[in-house]
Order: C-alpha cells, then sequence, then structure tokens
C-alpha cells in the first residue's frame, strides 16, 4: 500500500511539472519573429479551458507595452475568451504569412479556420524587447488587430 503511494506522488508530481513545462515556454533570443506567432497561435489552438494554459503561454510572449494596456493576466484571458478574440481558442487551423520585417519589427498575416466553421484574418505586429537576462533581444507581440471575417469554411 505504502508503495502504491509513494507511485501515486511521482506519477502525479510529474503530470503537473510536464504540464507547467508544456504552458512555460519563456521568451529568449533564440526565437524568431515567426516562431513566436506560431508558438502563440499553437498554444491558443491547444488551450485548455480548465487552467487556460495556452492563453497563460501567449500573455508571456506579450510585449511590456502589449501588457500597459492589456492589464495583467486576468484581464487578457477575459480579453480573449470574452469577445471577438475567442475565435483564436480552438481553432481548427491557422496560415502565417509575412508582411514585411525589420531588425526591430515584424508585421505578419494570419488566417484562421476558427471553430465556428468560418476563416477570419488578423495583423500580428512584433517588436524587440529586453524583459531578462535571457530575452535582451526578443521577439514579442505588441499589438494583434480585431478579426475580420474573410468566408465560410464548406
Amino acid at each position: 500500500m505504502r508503495l502504491f503511494f509513494i507511485f501515486s506522488f511521482i506519477f502525479i508530481f510529474i503530470l503537473i511539472n510536464i504540464n507547467k513545462a508544456i504552458s512555460d515556454v519563456l521568451p529568449n533570443d533564440l526565437f524568431s519573429s515567426v516562431e513566436v506567432v506560431e508558438l502563440q497561435m499553437s498554444s491558443l489552438q491547444t488551450n485548455s479551458i480548465k487552467n487556460n494554459s495556452g492563453i497563460y503561454q501567449c500573455w508571456l510572449f506579450a510585449h511590456p507595452e502589449n501588457k500597459r494596456y492589456t492589464g495583467p493576466f486576468g484581464n487578457f484571458k477575459k480579453m480573449i475568451s470574452d469577445t471577438s478574440y475567442k475565435i483564436l481558442l480552438n481553432s481548427t487551423k491557422f496560415k502565417i504569412k509575412l508582411i514585411e520585417e525589420n531588425k526591430n519589427k515584424a508585421a505578419y498575416s494570419v488566417n484562421v479556420d476558427a471553430y465556428d466553421n468560418k476563416r477570419y484574418n488578423l495583423t500580428w505586429l512584433l517588436e524587440k524587447a529586453s524583459v531578462s537576462k535571457d530575452c535582451k533581444n526578443c521577439w514579442m507581440t505588441t499589438a494583434v488587430t480585431q478579426p475580420q471575417f474573410i468566408g465560410q469554411l464548406n
């Protein structure tokens, strides 16, 4: 019986740490601008309703200027899940296309096939930021435009 409790504890510990590792990828200088958009979109696409880990992961890559506008995580979570941005959650597909990029700024067009069987387009804007020792010159999202309906899916 004691062995059962030990294995149960180890299993729960591993499960918690795997979930934390998946949802806590931190900004760093290794990610390209498109990789940041891909990470944020993939996180939102696989968001867990239980703990909103996808929304949290996305928020970690919000530029400090963006966070001044959106506020703390609770506000960001509400903005994503309770507004037109909710089409980003649990989408079926997305496609990212570079609009322009220079040394410090990037812009991408993102088409999203949403859960409501409609396609939307958003523009994702990123800038370089310095927020930690691992992120002295890393890409972070400064703004995302409101989703624009571009078509009904089959």
